[in-house]
């Protein structure tokens, strides 16, 4: 079987996931499409909007045949690591195709930026390091970096698919047998676009008209509409635990907090007592240095008391949780299962419990948002479509 992965987080599910795994799978000539979707905290420091079981039951309705959860340590990561562990875990699944969205308005050659990267990788990380430049982002820092010496492969900061795309290239390159990659052109909404007047629209957008209680259903599939009506998240059902959580948290236990750096602890503890919401607080943390997504990633650390050693223990222990696969997901699975050397999880009980921790403690948290959000993980089984 032919196989294209794709790496998302579905928050939510729209018409333009829909449209690029038709076109993901036509481009890659796919017999099976793998879907590698974070769980329940996502990428840029945020809950996701409904539940992983939700997200991956919708993207089973609309095309992908196999959905298999990023762990946390690896989902609430900056770009480099969410690149890392979703290719891996592509790799592991022995998958042949990837293929991404792209804001990039060029023809870029995109797995000969992954062979040049891994070409120069030692000069461009003792590069990095010697750039003294603390008012820099680590985004801002590379795009300076490679324009300055490899003028045809700079980007903005405003392309987030093209920049990942760059990470999701430059690990598969690291590979004895990398992926084909098939990038295909967003359409008809930019990333950050705030829009609903078309057919597909931004998850942005979508969001923000979720929680404004704003017709949506044009611009999604039925399920996903269905779905947002029965619950929604945000950082904000969370406030009063992160507050508490701050509170009450001496400076040297926030100090065990993954990511907490360079007197952060300090700051946090004085602004918590200033800050009226989680918005607030995150304008009143951030800086030059600390972007928004930084700190609000740092305060999920927080909430979910995900410590240093923890989330670094997690990236040495590989596993495969599967959520739910269609008939020829399952087909797949049962054909390579005997090959494929990380261990398939496809119902958690107690002998999971310690590989899977950081997530299940996660993921418990996520519960709390609302009564209506179901156990994530103890006796569920892949959902089959």
């Amino acid at each position: 079987m032919n196989t294209c992965g794709i790496i998302a987080e579905y928050n939510p599910f729209h018409n333009g996931h829909k449209y690029q795994l038709q076109k993901a799978k036509e481009k890659a000539q796919a017999d099976v499409m793998i879907v590698v979707m974070s769980g329940n905290f996502l990428q840029r420091g945020e809950p996701a909007i409904i539940d992983k079981w939700t997200r991956a039951n919708e993207a089973l309705q609309q095309g992908a045949d196999l959905v298999v959860e990023l762990p946390v340590h690896w989902s609430l990561q900056s770009a480099d690591y969410f690149a890392k562990g979703s290719v891996r875990l592509l790799h592991a699944l022995h998958c042949q195709n990837l293929s991404f969205g792209t804001d990039n308005s060029t023809d870029f050659d995109y797995a000969s930026f992954g062979r040049f990267m891994l070409a120069h990788q030692k000069e461009f990380d003792k590069a990095y390091k010697e750039y003294d430049d603390p008012t820099l982002s680590y985004a801002q820092k590379i795009d300076r970096l490679l324009s300055n010496r490899y003028p045809s492969f700079t980007f903005s900061k405003d392309q987030p698919n093209h920049i990942l795309g760059l990470t999701y290239t430059k690990e598969n390159a690291s590979f004895k047998q990398p992926m084909r990659i098939h990038p295909i052109q967003r359409v008809k909404a930019s990333h950050h676009s705030t829009e609903l007047t078309k057919e597909i629209a931004s998850a942005t957008a979508i969001r923000q008209a979720v929680l404004s209680q704003k017709e949506i259903k044009k611009v999604v599939p039925v399920k996903t509409a269905e779905d947002l009506l029965f619950y929604q998240v945000s950082w904000e059902n969370y406030w009063p635990l992160l507050k508490y959580k701050i509170l009450t948290s001496s400076l040297s236990e926030l100090k065990e907090i993954y990511q907490m750096v360079e007197g952060l602890e300090y700051r946090l503890k004085s602004k918590i007592k200033e800050a009226k919401h989680f918005d607030e607080l995150v304008e009143l943390v951030k800086s030059k240095r600390y972007t928004r997504t930084r700190i609000q990633r740092l305060l999920c650390y927080i909430l979910l008391n995900l410590k240093d050693e923890a989330v670094k223990n997690a990236w040495q222990h590989n596993y495969l949780h599967i959520l739910g696969f269609s008939e020829k997901g399952q087909q797949y699975l049962q054909q390579e299962k005997k090959t494929i050397s990380w261990p398939i999880i496809s119902k958690v009980g107690k002998a999971q419990e310690s590989i899977m921790a950081l997530t299940i403690q996660s993921d418990n948290v996520y519960q709390l948002a609302n009564a209506k959000i179901t156990e994530q993980n103890f006796g569920k089984t892949p959902i089959r479509v």
